[in-house]
């Protein structure tokens, strides 16, 4: 039932012909997602919904604050793009983008894998589509998408626990995806199918091993070779490497920005993802490269346990080659 209400929550925000209308789906999926994250084993879930709702609230409050300030200052330019960018803050604030993010790794630490799974895709749905009906501000927005990018990127770096190295990792993706959204919507939708592809192969591989650190990680997947080099191609495409899937939205969302002539915000964002792309590669070379015990009794067992997460992965990891094939076609 939850589950129906989330979505239903989500549907009626984006499908909203008035503000009102998109404040209430947005109710109805926080009152839907926070039994989820309570009704958890996990010691820490109790702490994560008080937080989480509180900052949903004070968010929710913001919005509807700034929604009747502006229709009742219609007519004064000034005062109206001031209370467009509070709207968007606090948009901004839902979804967990810089610098607005306090909230998102913390609450990700008290979480399921399942819940971390909603909190880093449908739940960035909603306020993502409503900033792109709104009347944004093209500089405020090129702002957030730069802290984003540089934040989440400084940040990951020091992270051992996987959830908020994940959560990071969606803060940076959350800049590409805005990007992506005001300057071409079809790129942000094969953004947003591509990542949580990606993102589900590794949440999959990290419940079925119940990893939830770096140190798990490392001793964990010394027992599965093949795992591990699903994971690391997998982690390899969440930072854009070519040739993996991930790479392609990337790729797209900068021929769009140099189309615009947006050079140097492309600039910008290409170097500070290679900050994020760091960490990743610091987790791959340490946890899964360089620690290569392989213990042989394990070899008949594993093979069973993990056939469909071979075929997932080795489906995502060739999708690259038959997308660009496809491309070319058309």
């Amino acid at each position: 039932m939850f589950y129906f209400m989330l979505m239903l929550g989500t549907i009626i925000s984006i499908s909203s012909y008035s503000w009102m209308g998109m404040w209430l789906g947005l109710e109805i999926n926080l009152l839907s997602i926070v039994p989820l994250i309570g009704n958890s084993k996990n010691p820490m879930s109790s702490e994560a919904t008080m937080k989480y709702f509180i900052v949903q609230a004070l968010a929710s409050t913001i919005l509807l604050m700034s929604l009747i300030l502006m229709s009742m200052n219609m007519n004064y330019l000034m005062y109206y793009n001031s209370l467009s960018m509070i709207f968007m803050s606090a948009l901004f604030m839902k979804m967990g983008a810089a610098p607005f993010h306090f909230w998102f790794p913390e609450i990700m630490e008290g979480l399921t894998w399942f819940n971390s799974y909603i909190m880093l895709t449908w739940q960035k749905i909603a306020p993502m589509i409503l900033i792109s009906y709104s009347n944004y501000n093209i500089n405020y927005i090129a702002l957030i998408v730069i802290m984003s990018s540089m934040i989440s990127g400084i940040m990951g770096m020091n992270q051992t626990n996987m959830r908020k190295i994940l959560a990071y990792s969606s803060i940076n993706h959350i800049s590409w995806m805005i990007t992506a959204m005001l300057f071409f919507e079809n790129i942000w939708i094969y953004y947003f199918i591509i990542y949580s592809i990606i993102t589900l192969n590794i949440i999959i591989i990290l419940n079925k091993l119940n990893i939830f650190s770096l140190n798990q990680l490392f001793s964990s997947l010394n027992n599965y070779p093949l795992i591990k080099f699903f994971f690391s191609m997998n982690f390899m495409s969440l930072g854009g490497l070519p040739p993996f899937l991930g790479f392609l939205p990337k790729w797209l969302t900068i021929q769009i920005l140099i189309k615009m002539k947006l050079f140097s915000l492309s600039l910008i964002m290409i170097i500070l993802t290679l900050i994020t792309l760091f960490f990743y590669m610091r987790i791959i070379t340490l946890g899964v490269i360089l620690n290569t015990n392989y213990n042989l009794t394990h070899k008949n067992s594993y093979l069973k346990q993990f056939n469909i997460i071979y075929m997932i992965n080795f489906i995502v990891l060739m999708s690259l080659l038959l997308i660009t094939i496809c491309f070319n076609m058309y």
